[in-house]
């Protein structure tokens, strides 16, 4: 089998419908060339849909206090309208997706999170809210990669007892990639990479610069979990993993190991 690689994509890439377009010829492109699986978030379209029905948005350190109507509507969003409309525009560029969401086949059996410190220091339950747990081998994404499929999925879980989870897709898509024994992890959002105190791109981090960027307080909200997400997948045997800038790097030069990786974070162990 090809070397395998997990690809996940904020919300934001998908919202437009030019980065949409864009983005599905990428993935694609690297589906091509690589095994692939896609993990996507979307917080922005989640808050649109919250607003919408009168519901608070609340986040703690770039995650969602999940809430039992909160909930119906991350799965509304996720697992409906957004991996549809991904898959479809997938398939239009010329790629074989198959939509999913953690809850398939145990591709990611989750548990219900304990309550994190945050950044600040308090101690904060998330809610409704999962962690994935090391179950093995997800059969499922190796046998639909196998067979030159690309599975994207939603950052949905199911608890052994089948209660629904809200998961944060940076930690979905580092249990995935560990899971599968990616040679590589892309996190790709609206930001270039992580960002030094002048706002210019950090080229390369150890997962103990990661760990003091999050303990400083230096990386904002919405790159903590990321950064925890790339120490959580380099403890667990992943190769590196890339932050990428996904409007502004081609998303299908990724998978080569020797590829150039200007405008990106590199972490490594």
């Amino acid at each position: 089998m090809k070397k395998r690689l997990v690809l996940k994509l904020g919300g934001e890439l998908l919202e437009q419908p030019d980065d949409l377009q864009r983005v599905a010829r990428a993935i694609a492109r690297l589906a091509a060339r690589t095994a692939l699986v896609v993990v996507h978030g979307g917080g922005k379209e989640i808050d649109a849909a919250l607003a919408a029905a009168g519901i608070p948005r609340q986040q703690v350190d770039g995650l969602r206090v999940t809430d039992a109507p909160t909930l119906e509507v991350v799965v509304s969003v996720l697992a409906g309208a957004i991996n549809t409309r991904l898959v479809a525009a997938v398939r239009h560029a010329g790629g074989k997706p198959v939509g999913l969401t953690g809850a398939d086949a145990t591709v990611a059996t989750v548990k219900r999170a304990a309550p994190i410190v945050s950044v600040a220091g308090a101690s904060v339950d998330l809610g409704l809210v999962g962690a994935p747990v090391r179950n093995g081998t997800p059969q499922l994404l190796i046998d639909l990669l196998s067979r030159g499929y690309t599975p994207i999925v939603a950052c949905i879980g199911a608890t052994r007892d089948g209660q629904l989870l809200n998961v944060n897709a940076d930690t979905l898509a580092s249990h995935l990639a560990a899971a599968i024994g990616a040679r590589r992890l892309v996190i790709a959002g609206g930001t270039s990479g992580v960002l030094d105190a002048e706002g210019r791109t950090i080229p390369r981090l150890t997962r103990r610069d990661a760990a003091q960027l999050v303990k400083a307080g230096t990386a904002n909200r919405g790159m903590v979990a990321k950064l925890q997400a790339c120490r959580l997948a380099l403890q667990q045997g992943v190769g590196d993993v890339v932050i990428a800038g996904g409007r502004e790097v081609k998303l299908e030069t990724l998978a080569d190991a020797k590829a150039p990786l200007a405008g990106c974070t590199q972490v490594v162990r």
